[in-house]
């Protein structure tokens, strides 16, 4: 296909065009860019090329901050200006919930921008292979590489293998420098980077937080597979305690499994603390090595003030938290409800969720762990309380229908509605339009250069006839 326009910016970071009646996603171009492409997958409808040359580039294009932009497979959106990624985020928002939901909507707000555009996560995971991922440029090159260990982010596709990252944009800049240090104490070591298909080798993850409160914790999983590799471990960990004092939480792993989830694995102490602190307003919060904390600290406040807004709150309130996670909404809202009830199906997040509630001296809450549809049912609402208003945050999959029929037949006067993933979102509307009116929409950018969005709605309970 030669002299294609791009047209618009579709889902998942891709683009589109239009060829006769063909629609055509393409990565890593913008409205504007005209391209030669070369089909990779073709369906009935619609096909999936690349751009194998650029005839025109768009006016609106601009030039990426990364130069691991193309490659890594994240911050798809950097070659678009902050501000055209917010239109598309909005409009994404827009189609969803009317193309899905089919409600009635009202005017929608204008999308909340993200207060930093870059360096705005507190947190990043970066695993170690000894199978670099080699760039199409590097592999024509004809270049030996000896050193074929990385540090770095995983490839889409490629599971075994790591791209390197040299400097990643998302975190304040510190964080790379712990890592690529990490990397060159190994290389210069000898410290063997792990292969994820043989399940051997020493250095196998880095997990690097930090907070608002100026406190950075660092977990590396290692996986011990001879003797000495904890001499080895420790000698690394020493190293790095010594050379970024600024690291108040040193931990680590020796993971045995197939997997890097540390959800299950016990965590030692190296150096300082188990945890660091995040704050919100006059809230303190626990952050620990397996504790969930929305990765857009700043970001994260305006969110939750959005949903307390819209659950209009004035101290005589139950209100249920559905999907509480560490109950970092629950804890938010506690001063302006009568009660709190929590309910997650992550034992170790509610653990968190009350310690949360203790080190801020809330006495109007509580917290439940277990399957959603299991949980909430009508014993439990009969035994607990008739929410007045219901705040829930479902994962990308949205809530179980067993569960939106439990909300309606409770019947709260107000339900806020947070959501990663506005099309299951839209699906949940329109199970709740017979008795719930929508009557707010705001959209709220949490990832700068990804086709991601937040979107919180509140609905309203529908007047019935007498």
């Amino acid at each position: 296909m030669e002299n294609v326009l791009i047209t618009d910016v579709a889902a998942e970071g891709k683009s589109l065009a239009r060829v006769n009646d063909l629609v055509v996603f393409v990565p890593f171009t913008v409205p504007g860019d005209i391209v030669d492409l070369q089909v990779k997958k073709k369906k009935h409808s619609y096909c999936e090329a690349e751009v194998i040359r650029f005839v025109e580039y768009s006016k609106i294009r601009i030039q990426p901050m990364c130069q691991h932009f193309g490659v890594c497979g994240g911050c798809k959106w950097q070659n678009l200006p902050y501000e055209e990624q917010l239109k598309a985020k909005q409009k994404q928002v827009r189609d969803q919930l009317v193309r899905i939901g089919k409600v009635e909507l009202p005017e929608f707000r204008p999308i909340m921008g993200s207060v930093k555009t870059f360096e705005y996560r507190n947190k990043l995971e970066f695993g170690a292979s000894n199978k670099r991922w080699l760039t199409k440029e590097q592999i024509a090159s004809g270049e030996d590489f000896d050193n074929m260990n990385a540090l770095g982010f995983h490839i889409t596709g490629a599971f075994d293998k790591i791209l390197p990252i040299e400097k990643c944009w998302l975190m304040d800049d510190l964080h790379n420098q712990i890592r690529n240090d990490i990397r060159d104490y190994a290389l210069a070591h000898h410290i063997p980077f792990f292969d994820l298909r043989e399940q051997h080798g020493l250095l196998r993850d880095v997990i690097i937080r930090n907070s608002n409160t100026g406190e950075w914790m660092v977990i590396i999983q290692f996986h011990y597979d001879e003797e000495g590799d904890d001499e080895r471990a420790k000698a690394l960990l020493q190293h790095v305690a010594d050379k970024f004092p600024q690291i108040t939480s040193l931990l680590y792993v020796d993971n045995q499994k197939c997997n890097d989830t540390i959800g299950d694995q016990d965590v030692q102490v190296f150096k300082g603390a188990d945890h660091i602190f995040e704050t919100m307003e006059d809230l303190r919060f626990k952050v620990g090595p397996k504790s969930f904390y929305q990765t857009n600290t700043e970001q994260a406040y305006h969110l939750y003030c959005v949903a307390r807004e819209f659950a209009a709150l004035t101290g005589r309130e139950l209100v249920y938290d559905l999907y509480t996670g560490t109950g970092t909404i629950a804890n938010f809202v506690a001063k302006q409800a009568r009660h709190v009830i929590g309910i997650e199906y992550v034992p170790e997040a509610i653990e968190d969720a009350k310690v949360n509630t203790g080190l801020n001296g809330l006495a109007n809450t509580e917290f439940y762990a277990g399957d959603m549809k299991d949980i909430l049912n009508d014993e439990f609402i009969a035994s607990h309380g008739r929410p007045d208003v219901v705040i829930t945050d479902p994962p990308r999959a949205g809530m179980h229908p067993d569960v939106v029929q439990t909300i309606l037949r409770t019947a709260p006067d107000r339900i806020v509605y947070v959501s990663c993933n506005p099309a299951t979102q839209a699906r949940d509307l329109a199970l709740l339009d017979a008795d719930y009116r929508v009557k707010a929409v705001q959209p709220v950018d949490m990832f700068p250069h990804t086709p991601h969005v937040e979107n919180v709605v509140l609905l309203e309970r529908r007047p019935k006839d007498i």
